[in-house]
């Protein structure tokens, strides 16, 4: 068969549609093409955008092998492509790209006995540790997005990770694979002896003729094999020819680790498991700088380390999330710090790990620069410790000061030796050009990560980030180091090859190239005939953006300079957002479920990107393709706590809908939900008829006008509002500790005004005077998820405006329901600040409403550490809200239900699913059900009948109770009923003249 070679010309005149039409009719599994498919996947973790002409998701391995056939037939070359992390450009392309995760991703089989187990390569790291931990078992290469990455990516980049120090790289656990080739040839390679090979030879078909020149390449380049190649364990760089060398037993299938998707397509691999020690220790060691660190690092393996892994304190000064923080401030005072891990070798020698603790401790106290240490026992606090250092690639993308920072030189290695004087040097390099950036990672095997503030925006800066690359290359070079230790080459590298291996290494590379994939059809470009290093950049003077009209904004964005571009470009892919279940995370609910690229946060991000980039995203804020794959967002704002870059997808969402919407028809759950406190004030005055309506066999049709899902039951409204009854009821308690304002938000005061009612009551035994606002307030929360920002900001003004006399007095403001809270300590701000030309006022207004805004159990803790609440015997599991997740997180609550006496269990469930109006909206209704039953609602009917069930979102209650038998039960309700009983005094009746609270005009639309 004729083919087209495509990295030498292709064939002319194909189009993405053209392209995906040939693939859909060459049964290749799910195909697509469309522009939000492309943008989605035009990068990958790195600095480089590639858009390509298709994607395709294979579901069996004829998928794969008809989807090579047809681009061979087209001349279209193909990228192979798993979680796509890779830092250096090798997991995107301009032809086809073969996603593996999504589909093509079991486990084939698993041998405990042989320690062995037989994957596909979307299979994710962590999928497989799991399945192998049930036999005492793991995988040893751990690289750090160990939750999303999959192992045809680490076998496309050789991946270490953290404990390669002992388990090697991904190379050294790699026992077979199962490759076909560009032109068709399926091969199994693994380790072969010379009887094997002189058998395979004398077949004679493509697989013999295959072995053959490899073989031959091999015999004929012997000395070079020896002396050029695997002179350290992280010489990651290039193709690992040494592999072929006899003394090496010929092992194709670890030459072809590591060769970044450019010679073969993996369909199986076989690996090696192990057992992991049964103990282990952390040593955390601090030192004056990362240099004094890194001298330290020779001496300190001698101790037999799982582990050494480095941090600089400019990488934790990046850090602001509260629960982050407390972790980084516990660190020994240092300025660097090195994480040390011991294992025990078996169960008999796990009582030695103290007394080699304290021996490692003591070899890093005479060193120079060291300035203290601790040994870490507790594995909760380890983890927290080593959760620092796996969310490095994404901490380190902003600078302190808030500038962009990027990799390009993120991953060189040199022999641990010579660690000290690299770093050193390097730091000199980065000062020389203007540059810097904080430094981490394996520092016991020499590899450095870097993330570095270049300026990409300018011709200027992107000249200085070639030549600063072409320096480091030759400063490494200098070092006997590799300038890759475990990312690949990719675009970043490969041109540099040259001045680390010379002309004959180059050739060699070629010549493998050659044999491999003569037609240059898989990843062109990459470690041979190499793109420029500073070619095809995502972020590049020389593309003009889509001028985005109109030009006022919604948000402020402050973080990101009021520039939307920039704040989508806060994803630099890292792909955390793709971990399904990453333990305590709330990132990301709907990707979740359908495991669906375009429904991570990064998949949104990308395409935002693209959209104000107007290349292939054309129509700006009007975008379909955005508006859709926004659809499933349920503006939980788990990312802007889980993401490492604090990607905000919930206030994009929003910023992408007012200017979407703007002058236009919004679908009718905007105007129905979206509106919900004006419309349940208006419900408040009839709330028996409004009730007796939506259950009557008229609901399905209210359901259907008012965009609601039919699967799902109204809730009802109470039948007395919260301010109604609080403004004739007359208060209680001594009020000694001074007035605080209880923020009474729509949802409580008319769905479950018993929630706000159970908070007056805790408030004011623990001896505060409760007020409530004037009028009848509201924060906007449903305005803004709904993208009605000149309506929300309207609102918030007066909001802000009406609670002057209180935030100038000093009074708190305690919120019960946790998405409101969230709005007043996080939206109002930015929200009075996003046109641009905000009054100074409203802005000092909202940021000191923020700042005096608490959750219940933090004003509890701040404001009134000597009470005593009632103790309550119990157990309990608990519900975070996401909102709180984000903004406040749950340890003052779990504090107080310690001081309670409550056995509580906080639920690492993520979002509850119902999310406000996401979960009723119609076509969410699937989706808002299975992220709740992924783990909360299956933790509720679990649950014994004497457990409270505890869950302070409104939505998360309401989920619970339209999904189980079970009623969840607000943290201010479980508290009250535990009070000591008191009879509640009489009510006033409204005055016959005077409007109840209820029948006042709204100051909320």
């Amino acid at each position: 068969m004729t083919t087209t070679a495509p990295g030498r010309g292709g064939r002319a005149g194909l189009d993405a549609a053209a392209v995906s039409e040939a693939l859909a009719l060459g049964d290749c599994g799910e195909v697509a093409g469309d522009a939000g498919r492309r943008a989605q996947y035009s990068a990958d973790a790195s600095n480089y955008r590639r858009v390509p002409l298709a994607v395709v998701f294979p579901r069996e391995r004829r998928h794969v092998l008809n989807t090579l056939a047809v681009c061979r037939r087209l001349g279209v070359p193909v990228t192979s492509r798993g979680a796509g992390t890779s830092t250096s450009g090798q997991a995107v392309g301009a032809g086809v790209v073969l996603d593996f995760s999504r589909h093509f991703n079991r486990l084939l089989a698993l041998d405990p006995q042989a320690g062995a187990a037989t994957v596909q390569p979307g299979i994710v790291l962590d999928d497989l540790q799991k399945a192998a931990s049930a036999h005492g078992l793991l995988f040893g290469a751990d690289p750090s997005t160990h939750s999303r990455c999959t192992l045809g990516g680490m076998i496309g980049n050789n991946a270490c990770g953290s404990h390669s120090l002992a388990w090697g790289r991904t190379a050294d656990n790699v026992l077979e694979l199962e490759v076909v080739t560009y032109r068709g040839t399926v091969v199994r390679l693994g380790e072969m002896t010379q009887r094997e090979i002189d058998e395979a030879v004398a077949v004679g078909d493509d697989r013999g003729q295959l072995i053959a020149s490899l073989h031959r390449l091999a015999r004929n380049n012997l000395a070079t094999l020896r002396t050029k190649l695997g002179r350290f364990p992280r010489q990651v760089s290039g193709y690992a020819l040494e592999h072929l060398l006899p003394e090496r037993r010929f092992n194709l299938a670890r030459a072809l680790v590591g060769s970044e998707g450019t010679l073969a397509v993996v369909l199986s691999a076989t690996v090696r498991l192990i057992s992991p020690p049964p103990a282990r220790a952390l040593v955390v060691l601090g030192f004056q700088d990362t240099g004094a660190a890194a001298d330290a690092v020779p001496a300190l393996l001698e101790h037999r380390l799982l582990a050494l892994e480095g941090l600089d304190q400019a990488l934790t000064d990046i850090v602001t999330r509260p629960r982050t923080r407390a972790a980084i401030d516990s660190l020994p005072a240092a300025r660097a710090w090195l994480f040390a891990e011991l294992g025990a070798a078996s169960d008999e020698s796990a009582d030695t790990l103290p007394l080699r603790a304290t021996e490692l401790a003591e070899t890093a106290r005479q060193t120079t620069g060291f300035t203290g240490s601790e040994i870490v026992t507790d594995p909760a606090r380890a983890r927290r410790l080593w959760r620092i250092r796996e969310d490095g690639a994404g901490l380190a993308t902003r600078t302190p000061d808030g500038a962009e920072a990027w990799p390009g030189w993120e991953d060189a290695a040199v022999p641990p030796d010579r660690l000290g004087s690299y770093l050193r040097q390097f730091t000199q390099l980065l000062t020389r050009h203007g540059l810097q950036g904080a430094v981490y990672g394996h520092f016991g095997e020499g590899c450095l990560h870097v993330r570095i503030d270049f300026d990409f925006t300018t011709e200027e800066g992107t000249a200085v980030f070639r030549a600063f690359v072409t320096d480091a290359a030759g400063l490494v070079t200098a070092h006997g180091g590799s300038l890759s230790g475990e990312h690949g080459d990719g675009q970043a590298r490969s041109e540099l090859l040259p001045l680390m291996y010379g002309p004959e290494v180059i050739a060699l590379f070629e010549e493998f190239k050659e044999i491999w994939d003569p037609d240059n059809g898989l990843n062109p470009g990459m470690i041979v005939r190499p793109l420029p290093v500073d070619g095809n950049l995502r972020v590049s003077p020389h593309r003009e953006p889509l001028p985005l009209a109109p030009p006022s904004r919604g948000f402020a964005f402050h973080a990101d300079d009021g520039d939307f571009a920039k704040a989508t470009r806060r994803c630099v892919g890292v792909g955390k957002c793709r971990a399904a279940a990453h333990r305590g995370d709330v990132m990301c609910p709907s990707y979740r479920v359908t495991l669906d690229e375009k429904d991570s946060t990064r998949g949104r991000a990308r395409l935002l990107y693209e959209m104000t980039q107007g290349e292939v995203i054309t129509d700006g804020w009007r975008s379909t393709e955005v508006r859709d794959a926004l659809d499933l967002c349920l503006s939980c704002k788990g990312c802007s706590a889980d993401c490492p870059v604090e990607v905000d997808m919930a206030t994009y969402k929003s910023e992408f809908l007012y200017h979407h919407y703007r002058g236009r028809l919004r679908p009718v759950s905007h105007y129905t939900m979206g509106r919900l406190p004006r419309l349940s004030r208006l419900a408040a005055r009839m709330p028996r008829l409004v009730n007796s309506l939506t259950a009557s066999r008229l609901a399905p049709l209210v359901k259907r006008l008012g965009g609601i899902d039919g699967r799902r039951e109204i809730p009802r409204f109470a039948d007395e509002t919260f301010l109604t009854w609080f403004r004739r009821r007359t208060p209680r308690g001594e009020g000694g500790r001074g007035p605080v304002l209880l923020w009474v938000d729509s949802f409580n005061n008319h769905f479950t005004p018993e929630v706000l009612r159970a908070g007056v009551a805790v408030l004011e035994d623990a001896g505060f005077r409760v007020q409530v606002p004037d009028g009848t307030q509201c924060c906007g929360l449903t305005w803004i998820t709904t993208g009605q920002l000149g309506t929300a900001r309207r609102i918030a003004r007066r909001t802000t405006n009406a609670l002057v006399p209180v935030v100038e007095s000093g009074m708190p403001v305690v919120g019960l329901e946790p998405s409101c809270t969230a709005a007043l300590k996080t939206d109002l701000p930015e929200l009075l600040d996003g046109d641009g030309d905000g009054d100074r006022d409203d802005q000092a207004r909202a940021r000191a409403l923020a700042e005096a805004t608490l959750t219940l159990a933090e004003l509890l803790a701040r404001r009134a550490p000597d009470w005593q609440p009632p103790r309550i015997d119990a157990h309990s599991i608990s519900q975070t809200h996401c909102h709180q997740h984000a903004t406040s997180g749950f340890g003052a609550d779990s504090e107080l239900l310690r001081r309670m006496g409550v056995d509580n269990t906080t639920l690492a469930s993520g979002c509850c699913g119902l999310a406000g109006n996401f979960g009723f909206e119609r076509g969410h209704y699937d989706v808002s059900v299975a992220a709740g039953e992924q783990v909360l609602l299956p933790a509720v009917r679990s649950a014994a009948p004497d457990t409270h069930v505890l869950a302070d979102g409104f939505s998360c209650r309401t989920q619970i109770a339209q999904r189980t038998d079970r009623t969840a039960t607000h943290l201010a309700q479980l508290i009250a009923r535990a009070l000591p009983a008191a009879t509640e005094p009489a009510a006033t009746e409204p005055s016959a003249t005077e409007p109840s609270a209820t029948d006042k005009e709204p100051t909320c639309d």
